[in-house]
Order: C-alpha cells, then sequence, then structure tokens
C-alpha cells in the first residue's frame, strides 16, 4: 500500500484561528454586498409597468408552439371544457393499457385505429399551425 506523506507541524495551518476569521471576512462581504443591493433596490426600485390583470390579457400573448393547439381550442369551446379535456384525455391515454388487454390481430381494427391516429395527428398539427397565425 501507498502510504501518505506526513506534514510536520510547522506546515499545517490551525483550522480555528485561521479558517474562522476567512469564513467570518466572506460572511462580513456578502452580508455587506447584499444590504447595498437592497439599499439601492429600496431607494430605486424598478418598475414593470402596469400591474399584471387576469382580467385583460393583451393581444399580442401567445404560449409556446407546445400549447398552440390547446390556446385554439380555447377560443372555440367554453373555458372549463377546454381545461379539462386534454386532461381526461390524458388520463385516457395513460390508462389505456390496463383498460384494453385483449389482444387484437383484426387488420379492420388496427386500420381504423391508424386512420383514428393519423386525423388526430393532423387535427393537431393543423390547430398548432393555425395557433400561431391568428
Amino acid at each position: 500500500m501507498a502510504e501518505t506523506p506526513h506534514t510536520s507541524e510547522k506546515d499545517a495551518i490551525p483550522f480555528y484561528p485561521d479558517h474562522v476569521r476567512t469564513e467570518f471576512r466572506v460572511t462580513v462581504g456578502i452580508t455587506i454586498v447584499l444590504l447595498l443591493i437592497g439599499m439601492i433596490g429600496l431607494f430605486s426600485p424598478v418598475g414593470l409597468g402596469q400591474p399584471a390583470d387576469p382580467m385583460d390579457t393583451p393581444a399580442h400573448i401567445k404560449p409556446e408552439w407546445y400549447f398552440l393547439a390547446l390556446y385554439q381550442l380555447l377560443k372555440y369551446i367554453d373555458k372549463t371544457v377546454g381545461a379539462t379535456l386534454p386532461v381526461i384525455a390524458i388520463g385516457l391515454l395513460a390508462l389505456w393499457p390496463f383498460l384494453d388487454r385483449k389482444p387484437d390481430r383484426r387488420t379492420k381494427a388496427k386500420r381504423s385505429r391508424l386512420i383514428a391516429v393519423s386525423i388526430a395527428i393532423v387535427v393537431l398539427i393543423v390547430m398548432t399551425i393555425w395557433g400561431e397565425v391568428s
């Protein structure tokens, strides 16, 4: 095994006075900087403009691209239905493997599912593009 070299007493720095003093100075420095930033913010606040009004949405506000289809859907259906329908749909998709456990080898069923999924994807893409350009 490799042996660790021993340091002599005169090469070592004592922890108590030196390290504690250094940490105290750092703590005091950080506290002073935070107090300065707080005082600057107290006497010279930076405003963002008018306070937010949840009942008045500006016309130029749009969500990120992955929420655009839902954003477009909310324009045409009731808000409660528009908020709960995606949650129910995702829950149904998560539970579907547990609900439908029988193997299905019929070509007609596979084809109808493929058509339904294809239509859903096309509708999702169209609603996303429509949400972007509207």
